[in-house]
């Protein structure tokens, strides 16, 4: 995994409006990424290509964000973090991210500066990291102004 510079992203995620906001933030953060519409798609993307971090939706179609992890994680030898997005805050919610194999997760709606600081974090985690996973506050959103 890259500790500096452009990070090569998957994002897997069935929202049209949810792809567009991920890739122009990560784009903005000097980013490279890539589309998966559904869990089937993100799990053939994440077995044939070589990523530095997925960014995996909960709730998607054909399968769901953490069957598809669950899947990477027997399948891939090598370990890429995944940060989960979820629309719940839900301390349940996110042990099931966390019991999934996600390294993270981020509540949506998130804002652009929390997408790229969670980025950044999991950048310059040396890979194999996830044993030590911690959930941050800062994860959070700190209102729901929406």
């Amino acid at each position: 995994l890259a500790s500096t510079g452009l990070l090569r992203i998957l994002i897997a995620e069935d929202n049209e409006v949810n792809q567009r906001l991920a890739t122009m933030v990560l784009e903005i953060g000097g980013h490279k990424s890539e589309i998966a519409a559904d869990g089937l798609i993100a799990l053939e993307k994440a077995l044939s290509e070589d990523y530095d971090l997925i960014l995996m939706d909960c709730q998607m179609p054909r399968m769901d964000g953490y069957e598809a992890t669950r899947k990477i994680r027997q399948r891939l030898t090598r370990h890429i973090p995944i940060i989960g997005l979820t629309a719940s805050a839900l301390i349940q919610d996110r042990q099931e991210c966390i019991d999934a194999g996600m390294d993270d997760y981020l509540s949506k709606p998130y804002r652009a500066n929390q997408l790229l600081e969670i980025v950044a974090r999991w950048a310059s985690e040396p890979c194999g990291s996830s044993g030590s996973y911690s959930p941050s506050a800062d994860t959070r959103p700190e209102s729901s102004a929406s």
